[in-house]
């Protein structure tokens, strides 16, 4: 399931960034004659209400999810490391701080957090990006702590201590490698969640503003005609659909690997 989850993961990845060049079929083109046409040789995942081709629509809407998935969950992921790593090296005071800082985050629930902040802005890719990794380091950062804390309690970590060896140097050095596959974890879930929030913002209208494209507001725009268009939902929740199956399959191997310590 790992390897096809890679592969499958992969073949959108390049597909939304390269098709585009070959299928050169504008998503934004008007088109009365073709109104909510079905799926067929010529336009392979149907029209739109307007005409508008879905397979081309689809592709430009996925560069923009991946974008604010990947981007959002990687500033996040990092965040955590550092914040997690600090916390569990430093210890006392400070770490109480971040401790306190990471429950308030996480006493509110994540979606609506992310309504709030969504509603007193205008949404545009970078705002969702800045309002995704706000609400998504707390996680990541809880677990690096928590790994970090025991790493410093470790023989050989307080050796280097006493021996004034450099915080960066013990940090970079013996922290990180041994903190990789819970990042990679975390960040794994966070491309995932992130692209699954951005959808669900762009469905209820708090998302991309037109004429930009997600594959959450492909999804909103076909529910006024899902009893006449099927189609026009369906595809968009298709693809948002594998690529989420496919990061959370890949992260719960990289989590089984962790757990046998076979990753390193």
């Amino acid at each position: 399931m790992f390897k096809f989850s890679v592969f499958l993961l992969s073949i959108i990845i390049f597909g939304v960034f390269l098709l585009p060049f070959v299928y050169t079929i504008s998503p934004f083109e008007l088109n009365p004659h073709k109104i909510l046409l079905a799926p067929s040789l010529e336009h392979i995942m149907g029209t739109d209400r307007l005409g508008r081709d879905i397979f081309a629509r689809i592709l430009n809407g996925g560069q923009t999810s991946l974008i604010i998935g990947f981007l959002s969950a990687s500033i996040a992921s990092l965040i955590g490391l550092f914040v997690g790593i600090s916390a569990g090296y430093f210890k006392g005071n400070y770490d109480k701080s971040i401790t306190i800082i990471i429950d308030l985050f996480l006493t509110f629930p994540t979606f609506f957090l992310l309504l709030a902040l969504v509603s007193y802005m205008e949404a545009s890719i970078i705002i969702l990006i800045i309002v995704l990794f706000i609400t998504g380091w707390m996680t990541t950062a809880r677990m690096i702590r928590s790994e970090s804390f025991a790493i410093s309690n470790k023989p050989y970590i307080k050796i280097l201590t006493l021996s004034k060896v450099s915080n960066m140097k013990i940090i970079f050095k013996y922290f990180a490698p041994l903190l990789a596959p819970i990042f990679l974890i975390s960040f794994t879930f966070g491309v995932g969640g992130a692209i699954l929030a951005e959808s669900g913002l762009s469905f209820l209208g708090l998302g991309v503003n037109p004429p930009q494209i997600s594959w959450g507001s492909l999804l909103s725009e076909g529910k006024s005609v899902l009893e006449i268009a099927w189609w026009v939902s369906f595809f968009p929740g298709l693809f948002i659909f594998f690529i989420t199956f496919s990061l959370m399959q890949i992260a719960d191997f990289l989590q089984q690997k962790a757990n046998n310590k076979e990753i390193y």
